[in-house]
């Protein structure tokens, strides 16, 4: 099955961001999405940034342009907030990101009424109804398809270090899960979902392709739905695997890690090396460890089964790939890396305020919309 591979400008980005919509006054969610989205699917026909629906009517995804930069691309996202707020903010309707909503049950949910929606959750029933989740997806450039898997392969080492990034998912129905991203175990329950399949080609993955078609899995590339993937009408590779990020700040951070990660192995490949591989098996361990401890993880980091801290080995790698960052021009974005370190992810900072309010999800929801509004805020304990 033959699959093109569009041309993308080298390591130019593109975000996509998931966002809930909720009462100001309960937290809880609200599917007013359809009454909203006329109007501002309309608005930013013209623009960079896009605003469209999603799975539940709950959520709005506001995406940017092609970025010549993470600063560009962030730019876009900042614009479609603000035509967003001004269509949410006098209906009375607030926004805030997270892997999970902390209390929200997915039987009072409802399904977008779109066929695409419909046939996924007759398809997967319970496990897809159950899909409350929220993300965000990072895609960077690849101006050669045959570097696109030896890429993903080596950057599907890294998944551990994204996804405990941009951990935000540690309430799931009002329970407490002990998980930093209970988001993580969630959505790969759905077909095509999890990690990537260790693919050494592009005439591999036409493979893959084929035979999914024609066993009737799916119907074509977009239903891939790994962790990373590749998007063949962007030209890119695509991360999939991060929680919704609770800042805008948070999702520059996390956009700059990605593309400095895609330029490095790019830039190695240019010098005729193999990139770094480890088992499948290494790797379906580091997401599970991930998606428990978050930052606190001990992931493996090789072939060898060598085993780090992952906020040491994050530190290691923001200095090391700092001049990469320099040259795309993201070096400020990059070096939210140790912000994050420093003062915690969305999952800590949700523990505490959950931790400071006697278990008050209530409290939780408040304070991701109060961020979501104003920026990452330290709890006061």
């Amino acid at each position: 099955m033959t699959q093109e591979f569009a041309d993308s400008p080298r390591s130019t980005v593109g975000l996509e961001w998931e966002i809930m919509l909720a009462d100001p006054e309960t937290g809880d969610l609200v599917g007013r999405a359809p009454e909203l989205l006329d109007a501002l699917e309309d608005e930013s026909a013209p623009e960079r940034h896009t605003v469209t629906g999603e799975l539940l009517t709950n959520t709005i995804e506001v995406t940017s342009g092609v970025g010549e930069s993470v600063a560009h691309a962030i730019g876009d996202i900042s614009n479609a907030i603000t035509a967003v707020r001004a269509a949410t903010d006098p209906a009375g309707v607030e926004l805030l990101s997270a892997g999970s909503h902390p209390f929200a049950q997915w039987f009072d949910q409802q399904v977008t009424d779109k066929s695409r929606y419909h046939n996924l959750i007759e398809r997967t029933q319970w496990w897809g109804r159950n899909m409350m989740i929220w993300g965000i997806h990072v895609h960077v450039g690849v101006e050669d398809r045959d570097k696109v898997f030896p890429i993903i392969n080596a950057l599907t080492a890294y998944l551990p270090h994204l996804q405990s990034l941009s951990a935000s998912s540690p309430f799931w129905a009002g329970e407490r899960t002990g998980y930093a991203s209970n988001r993580a175990l969630v959505f790969q329950q759905l077909p095509t979902a999890g990690l990537p399949w260790p693919l050494h080609s592009w005439a591999d993955f036409e493979g893959y392709l084929e035979d999914m078609v024609h066993t009737g899995v799916m119907a074509d590339a977009s239903e891939v739905r790994w962790d990373i993937r590749p998007a063949p009408r962007w030209g890119t590779i695509e991360v999939r695997a991060c929680d919704g990020l609770s800042t805008l700040t948070e999702l520059a951070t996390v956009g700059a890690f990605v593309q400095v990660l895609v330029e490095h192995f790019s830039r190695l490949l240019d010098e005729g090396e193999t990139l770094p591989t480890m088992p499948a098996w290494f790797h379906r361990e580091n997401k599970w460890r991930a998606a428990r401890y978050g930052l606190e993880a001990r992931v493996i980091v090789d072939a060898d089964g060598t085993q780090r801290l992952l906020r040491e080995h994050l530190a290691e790698i923001v200095a090391t790939l700092t001049p990469v960052a320099k040259d795309l021009g993201c070096a400020t974005e990059f070096a939210g890396v140790m912000t994050i370190l420093d003062s915690g992810a969305s999952y800590e900072r949700q523990l505490a305020i959950a931790d400071a309010s006697s278990g008050d999800l209530h409290a939780v929801v408040h304070h991701l919309i109060h961020e979501f509004r104003s920026g990452p805020v330290a709890p006061v304990v």
